[in-house]
């Protein structure tokens, strides 16, 4: 996600909560862990494709979380979701409609309940099986208990029906600020980012979980429906409204969904070897926005040479017609705010490089825990700047000095890189004094030796889940040397270390 570091202060959060005892039927599924070395979440993260055991343990409710410890609630333990199917009823802007989610998962644990997480929204029935199950709201929490319970092993599915509030809109005192539903003159953008996708859809709403999607989205004549990945078809009925079907072509997770609808033009081009690029315009800013959105092809060469193939089949930008303060890298689609691509062209591209590099880290290496963001803002801030500095931009040197200056105060008010709480995820500490980690490393090891270090990272954990221990690890391996005693201090330490090769940089001292 690209931030200004200048941020407003606002007050003001919707909260949904209260408890709601409701008959029915809905699930939810989708494959959603990531194999591989590293620590795990607490809960709720079994290895996939669990078989069924033929005795175990009586069934049993599954965790209302899977154990991180910034956002216990987000995700859900006892089973692992195969895949989404999303059906929306649009009719007009902030006007609620018919939406239903069906899921496919796989019970981990012989279930005798199970939560989705599911914020607001009118619930109708949910099912287990086509079955109705009994449903009770527990603030975010949805916790179903069907009629009969979910043996160990057992794929299952899960359908909710509600009626979905396209107003709904959550608000955080970080880069943030409002997010969820994101009204535009003639439809909408979803921002889902960190935990807003409760408020779209039920879910298994955690950044290291993910799972493939099918949206079904129908709209009123004259409007034009996208989503994350392919479009597989469209079919206009009778009443003139249209059904628009895409699918995510790989799994995806939760916070980084887009859906999005209103009078867009698609523009396709073509990136390296190829590679489909399509971006999505509202009809009146088409011409204007051309000028900065033909430079993906660029940008997506750019990072290349220096991470590697781009790790999805296809890429674009969604113009943002909106008021929208930051953009997202909304996985295959990032969402751009139109006015960062009215303005200067440096600051464009960094918009532009910020989100593009989030695909290798933060999309495709997702990060474990919520204390591993750095891992995803700091890489997409680095090479943002790094870009910046090679076209025109501020010198890649002077903005880490910049960073270095401020570095104890961001410790004192906004934690160690490493070290951030729930209401500090995603303050300037996340993204500049992020990269410094980064750009302290690359001086120490060396830029050949860097250039290794991060082409290993995005191959090793593509498509996985990785953490902070799992980079110093790896970092350590690639450089042939014990990272942890030079990484850990710039990671949780109370005060910021030395830059190596930079004897002259000074630390501002730190006001209350």
């Amino acid at each position: 996600m690209r931030r200004t570091t200048l941020f407003r202060t606002v007050t003001g959060a919707v909260a949904v909560t209260g408890a709601v005892a409701v008959t029915g039927a809905a699930i939810l599924a989708g494959d959603a862990l990531f194999p591989g070395p590293g620590p795990r979440p607490d809960r709720g993260t079994p290895a996939p494709g669990a078989s069924a055991a033929p005795a175990g343990p009586a069934p049993s409710p599954g965790a209302p979380g899977i154990g991180d410890p910034l956002m216990p609630l987000a995700g859900n333990g006892g089973y692992t979701v195969r895949r989404y199917t999303l059906d929306f009823d649009w009719r007009a802007p902030r006007t609620p409609f018919e939406a239903g989610a069906t899921i496919s998962a796989t019970a981990t644990q012989a279930l005798s309940r199970f939560d989705l997480d599911f914020a607001g929204n009118a619930l109708h029935h949910v099912t287990v099986d086509g079955a109705a199950a009994t449903a009770e709201r527990d603030g975010d929490e949805l916790v179903v208990t069907p009629a009969k319970p979910v043996p160990r092993g057992r794929t299952f599915t899960v359908h909710v029906a509600y009626t979905a509030d396209p107003a709904q809109t959550r608000h955080r005192d970080d880069a943030i600020q409002d997010y969820g539903w994101v009204p535009t003159p003639d439809g909408t953008v979803v921002c889902a980012q960190p935990d807003g996708a409760r408020m779209i859809f039920p879910a298994n709403d955690h950044p290291s979980l993910r799972a493939p999607i099918t949206f079904r989205i129908t709209t009123p004549a004259g409007l034009r429906a996208v989503a994350n990945g392919r479009l597989v078809g469209t079919v206009r009925r009778p009443d003139g409204r249209v059904r628009w079907t895409y699918d995510s072509e790989q799994p995806i997770a939760a916070q980084l969904v887009q859906l999005a609808i209103g009078r867009f033009t698609v523009v396709d081009s073509r990136g390296p070897r190829g590679l489909p690029v399509r971006d999505v315009v509202p009809d009146g800013l088409v011409a204007d926005t051309e000028a900065y959105r033909s430079l993906t092809p660029e940008h997506l060469q750019w990072l290349e040479q220096r991470l590697g193939p781009y790790p999805f089949r296809r890429y674009g930008v969604l113009v943002g017609d909106t008021d929208l303060p930051v953009a997202l890298e909304t996985q295959s689609l990032s969402v751009v705010p139109r006015d960062d691509l009215l303005g200067d062209r440096v600051d464009a591209e960094r918009n532009l490089v910020h989100e593009l590099t989030h695909h290798w880290t933060g999309d495709s290496v997702a990060v474990r825990r919520w204390s591993d963001l750095w891992l995803s803002e700091g890489h997409a801030r680095f090479y943002e700047r790094l870009y910046s500095d090679e076209h025109g931009g501020v010198s890649m040197e002077s903005a880490m000095r910049a960073a270095y200056e401020q570095h104890d105060q961001l410790r004192h008010d906004e934690g160690a890189p490493a070290e951030p709480t729930e209401a500090t995820l995603f303050k300037v500490m996340r993204y500049d004094g992020s990269a410094l980690v980064l750009f302290a490393l690359r001086e120490k090891v060396g830029e050949e030796t860097f250039g290794r270090i991060e082409r290993a990272w995005v191959t090793t954990y593509r498509g996985r889940a990785a953490g902070t221990r799992d980079f110093v690890a790896l970092a350590s391996e690639v450089a042939g040397e014990d990272l942890g005693p030079f990484l850990t201090p710039w990671l949780y330490g109370a005060h910021t270390p030395p830059m190596p090769g930079h004897p002259d940089w000074q630390v501002d001292p730190v006001e209350d």
